[in-house]
């Protein structure tokens, strides 16, 4: 894949404004993407309202929460790439400078 363009380096300014935006944006991040893996578990999962195994939980067998720790990962690391580009997006379409390196 080649860019179409070179970037331009990103002002300090930039940077600095886009710092509450961007942590702002993980934090709704991060609640989209549990509310959408409990969902998406509760569906995939044998037991009707199962909550996700976690690590030191004995009842589980090692698959299901080597499972369920990939899934969730995946979720997070999509719904993060998600929100960070759309909001940088955004900020570059207020500002007119993309707020990324």
């Amino acid at each position: 894949m080649t860019r179409l363009t070179e970037p331009r380096k990103p002002s300090t300014s930039a940077k600095i404004l886009y710092r509450p935006v961007g942590v702002v944006s993980s934090i709704i991040g991060g609640l989209i993407a549990s509310l959408l893996f409990k969902q998406i578990w509760k569906r995939v999962s044998a037991g009707a309202g199962a909550d996700p195994p976690g690590a030191l939980q004995s009842e589980y067998g090692f698959r299901e929460i080597l499972l369920a720790a990939v899934l969730q990962g995946a979720i997070y690391s999509a719904v993060k790439t998600v929100i960070q580009r759309q909001g940088a997006k955004g900020f570059q379409r207020v500002t007119g400078e993309w707020p990324g390196s």
